[in-house]
């Protein structure tokens, strides 16, 4: 085991950010973590790295376990060159070791003045030039946060392969969805200051955690099932007597003072759209030069009504001169771009728009309006901020005491609230976490206007776009239809292509008839004796929760113990289920009696 996390809590003001949260880290394992913005992602990876203390819990590692920690946001020396920064605070001999190699990543990652000031590189780059830092490092252990990012596909492409290859443990938050497919080993989830941890990669996680969501929804059921014919039982008065009448009743009181399953909150997007006319953009043989060099050439569109149109392209190759040409921000070299009378544009850009972070989360969003008509009704500024999680206490906070991911949700609200029919989106999917990710692709194939977006994300153009615009970087923009799986097929020669799986069809299951309604000889028997079978198995799982408790530092034990109560569990619940049905029973035969 490399790194070993129990019981964390860590407390910002009166907001408890994480409560007895576990992680465990074993040599090779490649973990991801998610979870909504503002749940702790960020802070969780800051204190596994060391560079915050736990207000408490146990922090364990071998001293002579290296780690190498990725920020969201990286610290930099200003004046320092490029090459200076990722071999800053290390001995000369070893940038002379391992300087090739770093000169090498870089490159790989888009970089290739190695000698430029940090001070003059764009934020994406500065993210990419932190990354090679933390890549050509020796380490044990990788904790990268947010290292998707400012990457293009290719160079995402590049880092999967690395981090696969990667020997030691890696811990990584990503809302890259694919990435999670292809690299993880292990998906923690964050939410409501704890965590659930699934062996899985993305795909799998998404099938554990609805198996698990289900079976928590399916005992509530059962619950409230027994909870009803208990309080039927009691309202009539106890027919048994002593003992077992005493022990009923605490288990019918034991049973209604168990909380329900909290269910996780998800961003609902309602927004209006202003009436949109014939005429929405066309650009015409619209070039565009910067000096001498031409970013954009000879480019003919005209904007349809149900376009979902998505830009890819390597980094600097002038996917967001493209946006910009196409939103009237940038004045083209040559050609014209007309944009209809009725167009309102919503434009959700990559660095976002300038905030006052003194200035309250419920004013900026207000700015843009205090109500707004949506197909759902009228909302105000205050009841849609609700349904993007910010909740009465968030919307009078400082913009300056919200997370990043937070910070960009609060964008994102604030560009509906101006009910706009053309959406340009540049990066969206940057510090927006998965959940809120997976509401806006679903919103956007709702949303009745035009969306034209330049992404690095693979799964959200996968889902978002019927059209994909390649721009090349030598003023060539090429268009693909269909989204970007489609984009790649047509790229990818035919004896290259991966064979697809034949799916074999489901078969039909058949409905078994419906039980006699009266008991058998056995059924009789049972009923007698299952109420002490539900008491010996709920005093088993008792024996071993507290078994697990005294085996909280022995990862194999607690495996072990988990399995068993997992197997008791589901033992309780199918005896449960057929107590409930035998109870059932007995109600009805007494009643024809009566």
């Amino acid at each position: 085991m490399l790194i070993s996390a129990e019981h964390i809590s860590k407390n910002y003001g009166t907001k408890q950010l994480l409560q007895d949260v576990h992680l465990y880290l074993d040599e090779g394992e490649k973990i991801g973590i998610i979870g909504v913005n503002g749940t702790g992602k960020s802070t969780f990876l800051k204190i596994l790295a060391g560079v915050e203390e736990a207000d408490e819990g146990t922090l364990a590692r071998d001293p002579n376990v290296q780690i190498s920690y990725l920020s969201q946001n990286p610290q930099m020396e200003e004046e320092a060159t490029v090459l200076e920064q990722v071999f800053l605070h290390y001995p000369e001999e070893f940038r002379t070791l391992k300087e090739y190699e770093a000169k090498t990543m870089l490159s790989k990652l888009g970089i290739s003045d190695f000698e430029a000031k940090i001070g003059t590189l764009s934020g994406g780059q500065r993210k990419r030039v932190a990354l090679a830092a933390a890549l050509v490092h020796p380490a044990d252990v990788l904790i990268l946060d947010e290292p998707t990012n400012h990457l293009d596909s290719e160079m995402v492409a590049w880092l999967e392969e690395t981090l696969i290859r990667f020997r030691g443990g890696v811990i990584l938050v990503t809302h890259d969805r694919y990435f999670l497919e292809r690299v993880v080993t292990k998906i923690t989830e964050l939410t409501r200051g704890a965590t659930y941890s699934y062996e899985a990669n993305y795909s799998k996680y998404l099938e554990l955690k609805a198996q698990r969501l289900e079976m928590a929804q399916a005992t509530e059921r059962k619950r409230q099932s027994v909870l009803r014919v208990e309080a039927q039982w009691i309202m009539r008065g106890a027919r048994a007597r002593g003992t077992k009448s005493k022990e009923r009743i605490q288990r019918y009181h034991d049973l209604k003072d168990q909380s329900a399953p909290e269910l996780d909150q998800v961003v609902k997007i309602a927004a209006g759209m202003s009436r949109l006319g014939k005429q929405i953009i066309e650009m015409e043989h619209v070039s565009c030069c910067f000096g001498e060099k031409t970013v954009i050439s000879d480019v003919t569109y005209h904007v349809k009504r149900t376009d979902r149109i998505g830009i890819v392209g390597h980094n600097g190759a002038g996917k967001s001169t493209l946006l910009n040409l196409a939103a009237g921000v940038l004045q083209p070299t040559a050609g014209t771009v007309t944009i209809g009378s009725t167009v309102r544009i919503g434009y959700f850009t990559q660095e976002g728009r300038e905030m006052d972070l003194n200035q309250k989360a419920y004013d900026y969003v207000a700015e843009g309006g205090d109500r707004i008509e949506t197909g759902e009704g009228t909302f105000t500024a205050s009841q849609l901020m609700e349904r993007f999680l910010f909740d009465g206490a968030m919307q009078h906070t400082p913009i300056g005491r919200l997370s990043g991911g937070e910070r960009r949700r609060l964008y994102l609200l604030r560009i509906l609230m101006g009910a706009p029919n053309v959406l340009f989106l540049d990066e969206p999917t940057n510090d927006l976490d998965i959940d809120t990710l997976t509401i806006l692709e679903d919103y956007l194939l709702t949303f009745p206007g035009v969306v034209i977006a330049v992404s690095h994300d693979r799964y959200f153009l996968d889902k978002m776009a019927d059209a994909i615009f390649e721009v090349k970087g030598n003023g060539e923009v090429q268009i693909y239809s269909g989204n970007y799986a489609d984009y790649l097929d047509k790229r990818i020669p035919e004896e290259n292509k991966p064979e697809k799986k034949q799916t074999q069809p489901k078969k039909q299951t058949s409905t078994e008839p419906a039980p006699k309604r009266k008991f058998t000889y056995g059924e009789q028997r049972e009923y007698e004796t299952i109420e002490a079978d539900l008491a010996a198995l709920e005093e088993k799982i008792a024996v071993v929760d507290g078994k697990m408790a005294q085996a909280a530092s022995d990862y194999v034990r607690l495996q072990e113990l988990m399995e068993e109560k997992a197997k008791l569990e589901q033992t309780l619940e199918e005896k449960t289920e057929r107590w409930l049905y035998l109870e059932e029973l007995a109600e009805e035969i007494a009643a024809r009696k009566g």
